[in-house]
């Protein structure tokens, strides 16, 4: 039997320690908490050094480490010259792909296994859009599916055009997923939209062009609005059936060069 006091406290594992946090890591903490709470938002200016050194009673130095972190956060910008100061610019998604990038890549992990995870929470994101929509969620998708059919009337050949179609494209699935009422599903598919439009706007800068006739970009259209109809029409089920069948078509086109082996640190080096 035991003679330790199950009551006494455990000592740390040997060679195990706690580092306190440093000063400018604890500014950084209150000003991100401003951020987070909404006491600081998008474009407002920070104090000047002056005052925020005797708000925090640090040094100059201290203060300046602060701003740093909060940078590469992208969550304050820094200005020089006569308005110069620092800015709060909040979270930026991008950041968090190439982040989660780094992560994907220690792991192997190609372009295909990333569009593999959106087909996956995508779809989803259709079933619930499809139960919680508003009309101004159906006017925004509709819209964008007319912006489409006016690009179809231009020469897809172009880079220019194929660059619109894109964006106009990555919008779609934006609505998709920011209005499907989960914030959580809205921040990873961020992430992950982030990751294939970054491979789109590569394969346009070296020159790829699409192969696609007239009657599959409509074809593609008449998809996009089949599923926009069975969101309005309330249809869950018939919603996350389509765009998955949809996602999948788009991928075999999107990977028919091969590049669904390019690993993700490639695209952001």
């Amino acid at each position: 039997m035991s003679t330790t006091d199950a009551s006494s406290p455990r000592e740390l594992e040997p060679g195990l320690s706690v580092r306190a946090p440093k000063t400018a890591e604890l500014v950084a903490m209150r000003l991100r908490s401003k951020i987070v709470h909404g006491e600081l938002v998008a474009g407002d200016v920070l104090p000047t050094e002056a005052q925020l050194m005797e708000q925090f009673g640090v040094s100059r130095p201290t203060l300046r480490e602060a701003i740093r972190i909060l940078e590469a956060e992208s969550l304050i910008s820094s200005r020089r010259g006569t308005r110069g100061g620092a800015q709060v610019t909040g979270p930026d998604i991008g950041v968090a792909a190439r982040y989660v990038g780094l992560i994907l890549q220690l792991q192997g992990t190609t372009l295909a296994d990333v569009y593999e995870a959106r087909m996956i929470s995508e779809p989803a994101c259709a079933g619930l859009l499809a139960e919680r929509h508003s009309e101004r969620d159906l006017r925004d998708l509709r819209a964008c599916i007319e912006q489409l059919h006016r690009l179809g009337e231009r020469d897809l050949e172009s880079a220019a055009a194929l660059s619109e179609w894109s964006a106009l494209s990555s919008r779609f699935h934006r609505l998709i997923t920011e209005r499907a009422g989960n914030r959580t599903l809205a921040v990873q598919a961020g992430v992950v939209r982030d990751i294939i439009d970054t491979h789109h706007a590569h394969a346009f800068t070296k020159g790829a062009r699409t192969d696609r006739p007239a009657e599959n970009f409509h074809r593609n259209l008449r998809s996009l609005e089949k599923l926009v109809g069975l969101i309005a029409a309330g249809d869950r089920e018939g919603a996350q059936s389509h765009w998955t069948e949809h996602m999948r078509a788009a991928g075999k086109g999107l990977f028919r060069d091969g590049s669904g082996q390019t690993t993700i640190v490639d695209l952001f080096a």
